[in-house]
């Protein structure tokens, strides 16, 4: 089942394209992982999805409305978005912060309801963030932090949460924890988490479904086994990867990988030469 999907979408920054003509369909209650280069759209295209900026054309639909016209309230209580540099949070408690979860919830300058500090309370003991409610976020360790941010988006009680690049700057430790912690939201409570990462094998290990993006495009969507093999990685990586199982999961594994020679690669260095000739 898809509830919310992308019809011809395009995101133009200036006279440049970032996402374009781009057509995709995220299956609920499953975890959607996108990977693709640095600046093939990824984060924009999360960052439209959620409404957190405009697009230039085309359609985002969900439950069969399109979202540019959906009250902001009404959406943020179907929708949470971790970005991948979360505003900062000085001076603030961890209970403090995961309150503003419940913003959506609240009438003009209402206080907290009891129903409000439930779930508050719940979303920081689904997290592991409890233990230091009183605690300024600023003191926190860069994996506890994260474990805050995502207790904010379970404040909002929305069905679908999206986190761009939500493994960012942890250690591999801390990288498992918050995967995992995002997998049994999906497992135990059938929310629907859309993610984008960098990481190839974190992809196949965690995602039910993949999105592979190039320069604004999708190249491939589909299962792990469908998306994470060495001809679509040479598409959109330009590498020449070795593909094998995880031991553990037996899901595909990118064991290793070169940057494309021969023939192709020969190719591009005389285009780069050409170009560097012509404009010397």
């Amino acid at each position: 089942m898809v509830r919310l999907y992308t019809d011809q979408l395009q995101v133009d920054y200036g006279e440049r394209a970032i996402v374009n003509n781009l057509t995709i369909g995220i299956p609920d209650k499953k975890i959607t992982v996108i990977i693709g280069p640095n600046g093939c759209g990824k984060s924009t295209l999360l960052k439209a999805m959620t409404r957190i900026i405009s697009h230039q054309s085309g359609s985002i639909v969900l439950d069969g409305a399109s979202i540019t016209g959906e009250d902001t309230k009404s959406l943020a209580k179907k929708m949470a978005i971790l970005p991948q540099t979360p505003e900062s949070a000085a001076g603030l408690t961890v209970g403090e912060l995961v309150s503003y979860g419940r913003f959506p919830y609240q009438k003009g300058f209402g206080r907290l309801t009891k129903k409000d500090v439930d779930v508050i309370n719940w979303a920081m003991e689904v997290t592991g963030t409890a233990g230091y409610k009183y605690d300024p976020v600023d003191s926190l360790s860069g994996g506890q932090r994260q474990r805050v941010w995502i207790a904010l988006a379970l404040a909002q009680e929305t069905e679908m949460i999206f986190l761009d690049e939500p493994t960012t700057y942890l250690d591999m430790s801390h990288q498992l924890e918050i995967l995992e912690l995002l997998q049994k939201l999906n497992s135990e409570q059938g929310r629907t988490i859309v993610m984008v990462l960098h990481d190839l094998n974190q992809a196949a290990r965690f995602a039910d479904h993949i999105v592979a993006m190039k320069a604004g495009k999708v190249v491939k969507t589909g299962t792990n086994e469908e998306v994470i093999n060495r001809e679509v990685l040479k598409e959109v990586f330009q590498i020449d990867a070795e593909i094998g199982r995880d031991p553990r999961t037996n899901k595909p594994i990118c064991i290793t990988y070169n940057l494309l020679k021969g023939e192709e690669k020969d190719e591009k260095i005389t285009a780069i030469s050409a170009y560097a000739g012509a404009h010397s």
